[in-house]
C-alpha cells in the first residue's frame, strides 16, 4: 500500500441539468479549473448510462460486465478525478435505482442527466498522483507519485 496526506482545497458545486453529459461535464470542469485530484458526489437522476458490474471473472486482464441504465434513475455516487496524461479521468462508482431494482457499478459511457444532477467536487491539494495503464490488467489505474518521481 502507498499513500500521500493532502488537505482540503476548493469545493465547487454543480448542477447539471436535463440531458447534460455528466462525465464529459466533470471532465470540462477539471479542465478549466485545472483540478488535479479531487473527490466528487453525485446525487440527482440519470436517463442514461453505461456501467460496469464487475468482471466476467476472476481472471487477468477482466472482461468487463455493461450494465445500460437505458431509462430514468435515481442515482447517488462517489468518484475521484485524476489526470492521465493531458485529461482529467473520471473514475465513478454509483447506485442507479429503478422502482424496485437497483445496479451498482462504475460509471463509463453515456451518462445523461435526468431532470437535474448535483455534483460537489472537493479539491485534494498536496496530493501528487495520476492514472496510468497498468499491463497486467489493461486499465488505467492510479499511482502515487513518490518525491523521486514528481
Amino acid at each position: 500500500m502507498n499513500y500521500q496526506t493532502g488537505k482540503p482545497g476548493r469545493i465547487i458545486v454543480a448542477k447539471f441539468d436535463d440531458h447534460d453529459d455528466v462525465l464529459e461535464n466533470l471532465a470540462d470542469i477539471a479542465r478549466k479549473e485545472n483540478i488535479r485530484a479531487a473527490v466528487l458526489y453525485l446525487v440527482g437522476g440519470m436517463r442514461q448510462g453505461r456501467i460496469v458490474v464487475g468482471p466476467e471473472s476472476e481472471t487477468l486482464p477482466p472482461q468487463p460486465v455493461w450494465k445500460e441504465l437505458g431509462e430514468s434513475h435515481e442515482v447517488i455516487g462517489l468518484g475521484t478525478i485524476f489526470w492521465q496524461g493531458d485529461e482529467p479521468k473520471i473514475h465513478m462508482h454509483g447506485a442507479f435505482g429503478k422502482k424496485d431494482m437497483v445496479k451498482i457499478g462504475c460509471l463509463r459511457e453515456g451518462s445523461e442527466t435526468f431532470l437535474v444532477l448535483e455534483a460537489i467536487i472537493m479539491e485534494m491539494e498536496g496530493i501528487s498522483a495520476v492514472r496510468e495503464i497498468d499491463p497486467a490488467v489493461g486499465m488505467a489505474l492510479l499511482k502515487l507519485k513518490t518525491d523521486s518521481s514528481q
